[in-house]
């Protein structure tokens, strides 16, 4: 029997975690139907001061997009798994073309009296040269997003 072994040019995913005080069902609604009270766009959109809000289309097929103040749109991916309250699974392409798209999997988990939050970007091979490049300034990007979640998320009204 062979042992499946990866190819040298497959890159490790990004892989995060945070545990946020909010029930399995207020962390995923949060992150999910409540992305535009929370993502920085001003730092993490396609157009940054220009970005106004962004969407999350909870299911599958759905979009994740940003609306700019002048009313264009700009792609980030589409939903492929809608699982709530436990996870979902996006392309990811923000301001990119999907031909690139990596995925992000999102994971919802209920430990004590809060939701362990696990995300994980990967297929970073379909970037090409790039590759690399751009994992590397996806992991204190993704700290960076993820902790404005848990930060924005304390401070809102709980349901």
């Amino acid at each position: 029997m062979n042992d499946v072994q990866l190819s040298k040019d497959v890159i490790p995913p990004v892989a995060k975690s945070i545990k946020v005080e909010r029930s399995l069902e207020e962390a995923f609604r949060l992150f999910t139907e409540g992305i535009h009270t929370w993502w920085p766009l001003g730092t993490h959109s396609v157009g940054q001061d220009k970005a106004k809000t962004c969407v999350l289309e909870g299911k599958a097929g759905g979009r994740l997009y940003e609306v700019q103040k002048d009313g264009n749109q700009a792609d980030w991916g589409e939903i492929l798994v809608w699982e709530p309250p436990r996870r979902f699974i996006t392309t990811w392409h923000p301001g990119r073309e999907n031909a690139t798209a990596q995925e992000v999997e999102v994971i919802f988990t209920a430990e004590g009296t809060g939701t362990r939050v696990e995300l994980t970007h990967r297929n970073w091979e379909l970037l090409g040269e790039r590759a690399e490049e751009m994992r590397d300034s996806y992991v204190p990007g993704w700290d960076y997003v993820l902790g404005f979640y848990a930060s924005q998320v304390e401070t809102l009204e709980r349901s």
